[in-house]
């Protein structure tokens, strides 16, 4: 299995360096063609100037309460299952398994609609109120004695928690333009950690001494801190605000749209369609 792994991250470390670049030839859109004029390539100077955002401050936390809490759930997923369902080992992996593919579709699902509606704050708040309600439901269901339940609750919790990751990217995006995304998104990458393994600990010690139930409402305290910290988070569309401005004052070190291509409506680069002689 390790041989196929390795296998499989070569085969792809090698077509990333054959075909992946640097760059497009055109800028995608317009605030990404005014990005190179407006940056600065300090990394330190960045992330001070991003500390100082209250909004993206926000989004940090909120973003880490969220991915750390589904860290320690699902680091911690089995025991819970085994404490409430002695022997069902292989239906405790299926439990993740489950989680895991509905995280799937939750990212997909979330990026799509959020792509067609560009409703950032609202998008990610209600996935993130939808998150602590799965959260809630799982708490107060696992002890049942019904395992069909725990499937779908966990799916539910493993389709919102994980469809909100990468909301969270692209809000950061949006809050920090023109920031280089590398450096939001490393802050972003952070936050989750440090709550991960606070969460993980905490919870293993509440499980030992106080049983499952008082470590998922533990949980559930900490994403209604998330739920409240995303409310606070004004809509300050940066991105989107540059994509709206006129074409004419997007000039930069890629240049102005080439022939036959033009802004759309939403800031993006698009083929003009010529009438017909």
């Amino acid at each position: 299995m390790f041989y196929i792994i390795g296998g499989v991250a070569t085969l792809l470390f090698i077509l990333v360096i054959i075909v992946f670049k640097e760059k497009p030839k055109h800028p995608p859109s317009r605030a990404q063609s005014q990005k190179p004029a407006l940056t600065s390539s300090d990394a330190l100077s960045a992330i001070i100037r991003l500390f100082k955002n209250l909004n993206f401050v926000l989004l940090v936390i909120s973003y880490g309460l969220n991915a750390g809490a589904f860290y320690a759930l699902s680091t911690l997923l089995n025991r819970m299952v085994i404490l409430h369902y002695p022997g069902e080992e292989v239906n405790a992996g299926r439990i993740g398994l489950t989680m895991t593919i509905a995280g799937i579709l939750g990212t997909v699902i979330t990026g799509i609609w959020l792509d067609k509606t560009k409703t950032y704050k609202e998008t990610t708040l209600v996935v993130y109120i939808m998150t602590l309600v799965g959260m809630v439901v799982y708490t107060f269901t696992l002890n049942l004695a019904h395992l069909w339940v725990v499937f779908i609750t966990t799916g539910t919790m493993g389709f919102f928690m994980t469809g909100y990751l990468p909301l969270g990217f692209e809000f950061a995006v949006e809050l920090t333009y023109p920031e280089p995304e590398a450096v939001s998104a490393g802050l972003l990458n952070v936050c989750p950690q440090v709550f991960g393994i606070m969460f993980t600990i905490s919870q293993d010690q509440i499980i030992g001494k106080y049983g499952a139930m008082p470590a998922n409402i533990f949980l559930c305290v900490f994403l209604t801190l998330g739920v409240v910290l995303t409310a606070f988070i004004k809509a300050d569309l940066r991105r989107q605000k540059v994509n709206g401005k006129n074409p004419k004052n997007c000039s930069s070190s890629w240049g102005l749209p080439p022939d036959g291509l033009a802004w759309n409506s939403e800031g993006v680069m698009d083929r003009v369609l010529r009438p017909a002689t």
